[in-house]
C-alpha cells in the first residue's frame, strides 16, 4: 500500500471515530482538536511499518490512531503550559473553551488512547502497554525539561538533542516499533525500527527548527521567524551562542534582551548573525546526519526490499519536507 492510500484509510477512520458524547463540554474540544487534523505522520508510520509484514494491515489501525490521539493530548496540554493562542492555524483548545476545559479533556484523550490499543492481540497487548508507557512518561520528561531550559542560557547541544529525543523523537521509535511488533517482525527487526523511527524523530525536529527560520511562509504554515521573536532555544540559537565571537554574543544578547523591538528587525538581524556563523549549513549537516543513520536502519531490515519501499518513500519525504 502507497503511503496515500493508508493516510486516507487513517482519515476514514478518523472520522468515524466517536470519543464520547456527554457531557459535550468534555468530548467537544476532543473532536475539535482532532478535526484540525495535523500531518499524521506518526500513525501512518505504524501502518507503514505493519504493512512490511502483514498483508492485512488493517489489524493496525486502531493502534496506529492511539499513537496520533496520544500525540494530540500531549499537545493539548502543552499548549496550555505555552499559553499558546493557535495550533494548526486555529484558536488552541484552551483559548476556545478554557484552560480546565483543555486539561480534562486531554485527561481523556490518554485514556481513548489505550482504549484503541486494546484492539491488539492479547498475546502482544503486555509488551506495548509497557512500551507504550514508557513512551509516555518520556514524553513528559521531554516536555519538563523543555521547560526548564526556559530559564537557562547554558543549555548545550547534548542536553538539546536529548530534550528533543525525549520530547518528539522516541514517540516516531514507538510509532514504528508499534507496527513491528504488530506485524510480527523479529527482535532485531523491531529494535531497528525504533532506532529508525528515534533518529529520524531527532532529524525531524531539527528541520522544524531550522524550517522556522529558513522555510517559505507559503509553505510552512506557520510564522517564520517565530522562534526568534520569542527567543526560543532551538538548535539554531544553541549553536549561535556557543559559536558567536565576542562581537556576535554581544549583538545577540541585545536582541535576546529586548522587551520592546520590530519583529521583522529582529528576525533579520538573528538570521544575519547565524549566516555569519554558518549556522544554517551545520543545522543542515546535524539534520542530514540524523536522517542517514534512520535511513540505514530501515535498510538494514532483513526483508525483501519492495516490502521496505513505501516506507522508504515516507521517509525521503520526511527528509525533503518543507512544511
Amino acid at each position: 500500500m502507497k503511503p496515500e492510500q493508508l493516510l486516507q484509510a487513517l482519515q476514514t477512520e478518523f472520522e468515524k471515530q466517536s470519543y464520547g458524547e456527554n457531557p459535550t463540554e468534555l468530548y467537544e474540544p476532543i473532536r475539535y482538536i482532532m478535526a484540525l487534523g495535523g500531518k499524521r505522520f506518526r500513525p501512518l508510520m505504524t501502518l507503514l511499518a505493519a504493512s512490511i509484514y502483514l498483508e492485512d494491515w488493517e489489524k493496525a489501525i486502531k493502534p496506529a490512531m492511539a499513537v496520533e490521539v496520544f500525540h494530540n493530548f500531549t499537545l493539548m496540554h502543552d499548549d496550555i503550559m505555552d499559553q499558546a493562542p493557535l495550533r494548526r492555524g486555529k484558536p488552541t483548545v484552551h483559548e476556545k473553551w478554557n484552560a480546565n476545559t483543555a486539561i480534562l479533556s486531554g485527561d481523556v484523550m490518554l485514556i481513548k488512547a489505550y482504549d484503541l490499543l486494546l484492539d491488539i492481540p492479547a498475546d502482544k497487548l503486555r509488551r506495548v502497554l509497557e512500551r507504550f508507557n514508557k513512551t509516555a512518561a518520556e514524553v513528559c520528561e521531554g516536555q519538563q525539561l523543555d521547560m526548564n531550559f526556559e530559564t537557562r542560557w547554558d543549555v548545550t547541544e547534548e542536553e538539546y538533542l536529548g530534550m528533543i529525543r525525549l520530547k518528539t523523537s522516541v514517540l516516531l521509535g514507538f510509532a514504528l516499533e508499534l507496527g513491528g511488533i504488530i506485524g510480527g517482525a523479529d527482535e532485531e527487526s523491531i529494535s531497528l525500527l525504533y532506532a529508525a523511527g528515534e533518529n529520524m524523530g531527532i532529524g525531524f525536529q531539527l528541520k522544524d527548527d531550522l524550517l522556522d527560520v529558513y522555510g517559505d511562509p507559503s509553505k510552512f504554515g506557520k510564522q517564520v521567524g517565530g522562534d526568534i521573536i520569542s527567543n526560543k532555544k532551538t538548535f539554531l540559537l544553541i549553536e549561535a551562542l556557543s559559536k558567536a565571537n565576542a562581537n556576535a554574543k554581544s549583538e545577540l544578547d541585545k536582541w535576546i534582551g529586548q522587551k520592546s523591538f520590530d519583529k521583522s528587525e529582529k528576525v533579520a538581524a538573528v538570521t544575519g548573525i547565524y549566516e555569519e556563523l554558518g549556522i544554517r549549513s551545520f543545522t543542515e549537516q546535524k539534520i542530514q546526519e540524523y536522517f542517514t543513520k534512520g535511513l540505514s536502519s530501515l535498510h538494514a531490515l532483513k526483508i525483501d526490499d519492495r516490502r521496505k519501499q513505501p516506507l522508504l518513500q515516507f521517509a525521503q519525504q520526511l527528509v525533503e519536507r518543507e512544511k
